[in-house]
């Protein structure tokens, strides 16, 4: 049998980065489109700084226009490529911290008065910081597979590993994140129901 038939998402991030290749700007922008707030979610919640993850993304992007006209048909999608360069850069970011977990900024909440969005935001806030808690290699592919939506096999393409290391680093991961957020459902408006 032949090679998979690619789905017409991935086909679309193909042919945009070939015609980008080509001169055309529009299908850079929109391929941008397609690929920057899924990257800038991802490295804001790998670095915990929103501000140093659009240096990723902007980092990871001047690199795919780079690589644009060398670009291999049928290996990596544009997407799974971008998630890999990004996730190398917030690690070589990580490393170079070297103290420790950082601090999350605060986020100020627009709506004063508004209970549901306190709450919603007080329980953003306690995931991040237990994402953040949680081993960098953990933390990549929980952030990958449960808040992004990448398959296991698009995970283990972006970090080098195979899927049942995948497998196994999120399950670890979805333990740990339970036990660090355990004795707080009362505090963050969970009941037991």
């Amino acid at each position: 049998m032949g090679r998979p038939v690619p789905e017409p998402a991935e086909m679309a991030q193909s042919d945009l980065l070939a015609r980008f290749a080509r001169g055309d700007m529009r299908a850079a922008e929109q391929l941008t489109d397609m690929i920057a707030p899924r990257l800038l979610r991802y490295a804001a919640r790998m670095l915990g700084d929103p501000v140093e993850a659009e240096d990723i993304v902007q980092e990871t992007m001047l690199r795919l226009w780079r690589l644009a006209p060398d670009w291999q048909r049928g290996q990596a999608q544009p997407l799974t490529w971008a998630f890999r360069v990004s996730t190398n850069l917030c690690t070589d970011r990580l490393r170079r911290r070297r103290g420790g977990v950082p601090e999350l900024p605060e986020i100020a909440d627009t709506a004063p008065g508004v209970e549901a969005a306190l709450m919603q935001r007080a329980r953003a806030d306690a995931l991040e910081r237990a994402l953040m808690a949680l081993p960098e290699r953990q933390r990549q592919a929980v952030v990958l597979r449960h808040l992004e939506g990448l398959s296991n096999p698009e995970i283990a393409e972006i970090m080098m590993v195979g899927v049942e290391a995948v497998e196994s680093l999120t399950a670890r991961g979805k333990r740990q994140l339970a036990a660090l957020l355990r004795g707080q459902r009362e505090e963050l408006g969970y009941d037991d129901a």
